[in-house]
This record gives structure tokens, C-alpha cells and sequence, in this order.
């Protein structure tokens, strides 16, 4: 612990031109994954049905894979769920067939194969329901952004508000494109971890904000690049030792926490290593070349303030 309790001097906005380049090269590389790629959107956004099938023993899911394609059932995706007994099986709607025969349809082929399986769940999402989730789902993103730029706009100042919310968008881009690079399956899940990275992002981005709008009025001397490298490295060990914390306890649900939730702690950990650059370079970095300054942060004097002073005994 003694690392995290000495005061560091590491000299951050040397080094902003650098972390300019190497978030554009992320920025590029998420932009053209999704426009290239797009997201691997699942049965939430797209409809569809989803069946969680039980075997009796281990089961390969190749064999599994061949005997839908072989069916006519090529675009359904089959994993695992949990186990190497417990099956899910995703498959978008056919035009014409009820979600119910279109499921007795698959466990007749899954039967076909001679192993005992069972079916323990059944979903089915319509294409109209999926489309307004991800509408909704964007249009949430969208608000989150507006009321933070409000909030720390009245909070500190515009400067700073354009700083986080650019961190923000930064982190959120570059999280959608890792989706999008990887063909990860984008749901509901995957969806609220982006809400949540926002909410950690901006709590981050908001400690450093503190501290440098209370150096500004402390540090007199000292330039805009001095008075936020030390603020940065006033709030490292705080910023560290959260990060650290919670990508514990993220890569605990990643390893253990099955199937299901295996997206959301994914952008989680990758929201959260982006979430803690950006709040060290993007949304200071933006704040000094908008030009903040410590006029900009000191409290307005009251007309009349310095002759109040000067009568008072």
C-alpha cells in the first residue's frame, strides 16, 4: 500500500498529444468496425426465438450445429449454457410459423440425433418489440449525454461539461466497436453495462474536475497543464484502486458467472479500462485545449464586497 500513498509526480498532459493520437487510432478502428461490421444484435433487438434445452449428458455442439443447418435452421446459433449439457438456441422468426412449431420443430431435430433432451425454456420476442427496444435503448444513451453536459455545465463550467461528455461518447464508441469487432452479441444486458460505464465514467471524470476546479483557486502560480498534472496525480490512487476493485470483482462474474452474463461483464471490463484513461486524457485534455482557465473557475466578487470589507472594524 505504501505505492498508493506516496504523491506521484508523473507528468500527464506531457504526454496528451500522444493519448490524442492513440484514441483516434481507437476512434477510427470502432467507427469503422461498426459501419464495416456493424453490431451482432441479439433476439432482443432483432426478434426472434430462444430455446434453453437440457441433454442427459455432455453434448458437442458441432454435431448440434450440422443437424439445424442440415434441417434448414443454418442462421440459428447454438451455445452453451452454463454446462456442456445445457444448450441455448437462438433462431430468427419464419414468415408464416408460430413460435411454438417452429420450437417443436427444432427439438424434433435435436430428438433425431438419439441423444435425450428436454426442453426447460422458451422465449420469443416479436420484430416490432425488438425494434423499439433498440430505439428506446439509443434514445437512453442519447439522454444520458444530454443531462450530463447539462449537469456539470451548472456543476463547474461549459469547458468542462464539453470534456466529459466527450470522455463519454470516447468510451462509449470505442466499447460498441470492441462489439463490433469481435461479432460479440449485443442485448439488453450488454446495453445496460453501457449505461453503467457512462455512471462510472462520469463519477471518475467528476473527482478529477473537483480537484483541479479546487487547485485552480488553490495553486496561484501555477499554469492550466501544472495545476491539472497535479490534480491527476492527487486522484491517481483513488482512481486506481477503484478501477482495480471493480475489474476484480468483473472478471469474477466472466470466469463464473455463466453464459448469460458473459457480454455484460465483457463491456463492462473494457468500458471501465477506457472509463479510466479517458478521465486521466479526454476529458482534461479537452478541457485545456477549449482553454480553462483559473478566471474561469474563481467565484464571481459581489459588487461592494471589498468595501464591506475595508468598514468593518
Amino acid at each position: 500500500m505504501e505505492l498508493f500513498k506516496r504523491q506521484t509526480t508523473i507528468p500527464f498532459m506531457a504526454q496528451r498529444r500522444t493519448a490524442l493520437y492513440f484514441s483516434a487510432a481507437l476512434l477510427l478502428l470502432a467507427i469503422g468496425s461498426l459501419a464495416l461490421r456493424g453490431l451482432n444484435f441479439g433476439i432482443d433487438f432483432t426478434g426472434g426465438t430462444l430455446l434453453e434445452v437440457g441433454y442427459s449428458e455432455a453434448v458437442e455442439l458441432a454435431p448440434v450445429r450440422s443437424a439445424l443447418a442440415t434441417a434448414g435452421y443454418g442462421d440459428a446459433v447454438a451455445q452453451y449454457f452454463g454446462t456442456a449439457q445445457d444448450v441455448l438456441i437462438r433462431i430468427a422468426p419464419r414468415e408464416g410459423v408460430s413460435s411454438a412449431d417452429l420450437s417443436e420443430a427444432i427439438m424434433k431435430v435435436l430428438r433425431e440425433q438419439g441423444a435425450e433432451v428436454e426442453m426447460r425454456r422458451q422465449e420469443y420476442v416479436g420484430p416490432q418489440v425488438g425494434e423499439e427496444l433498440a430505439n428506446d435503448g439509443g434514445l437512453a444513451l442519447l439522454y444520458a449525454l444530454i443531462g450530463i453536459l447539462i449537469y456539470v455545465a451548472f456543476r463547474f463550467e461549459y469547458r468542462f461539461a464539453v470534456g466529459a461528455v466527450a470522455a463519454l461518447v470516447h468510451d462509449v464508441l470505442i466499447t460498441l466497436g470492441f462489439f463490433a469487432l469481435f461479432q460479440i452479441e449485443f442485448d439488453l444486458t450488454v446495453l445496460a453495462a453501457l449505461l453503467a460505464v457512462i455512471g462510472y465514467s462520469l463519477n471518475d471524470t467528476i473527482v478529477v474536475f473537483d480537484r483541479i476546479r479546487e487547485n485552480f483557486r488553490i495553486l496561484r502560480k501555477g499554469t492550466p497543464v501544472e495545476v491539472v498534472d497535479h490534480s491527476l496525480n492527487q486522484t491517481l490512487s483513488r482512481t486506481l484502486m477503484t478501477s482495480f476493485t471493480t475489474i476484480l470483482v468483473l472478471l469474477a462474474l466472466f470466469m463464473f458467472g455463466g453464459e448469460l452474463i458473459h457480454a455484460f461483464a465483457t463491456a463492462l471490463l473494457v468500458g471501465i479500462f477506457i472509463g479510466t484513461y479517458s478521465s486521466i486524457y479526454v476529458a482534461s485534455t479537452t478541457a485545456l485545449a477549449m482553454g480553462v482557465s483559473r478566471e474561469d473557475l474563481l467565484p464571481v466578487k459581489r459588487e461592494g464586497e471589498d468595501l464591506e470589507g475595508e468598514l468593518d472594524p
